[in-house]
């Protein structure tokens, strides 16, 4: 996965959908337009529920997936959403 430079980090750890996805909502309109969020969820379907929005909303960009290990070995989905609008 690129390197993606965040200007916020949202912890939706712990989260089942749609909350993960509707935080993220939340959190990328209080953001100016051309920053990135970054969202770390432990809802493997987030992955789907990310992608599927940055298709559908006219207002965000998904510029990175991936995962990562967590500190405590649980593995992290992460979602870097970039606000356009």
């Amino acid at each position: 996965m690129t390197t993606v430079v965040a200007d916020q980090t949202l912890d939706v750890q712990g989260l089942n959908c749609p909350m993960p996805l509707l935080k993220a909502r939340q959190a990328i309109m209080k953001m100016e337009v051309g920053q990135v969020l970054k969202v770390l969820s432990t809802d493997r379907g987030s992955i789907k529920d990310f992608q599927g929005w940055a298709q559908s909303a006219r207002n965000v960009e998904l510029v990175g997936q991936g995962e990562e290990s967590g500190p405590d070995g649980k593995k992290l989905y992460v979602h870097y959403v970039k606000r356009t609008k």
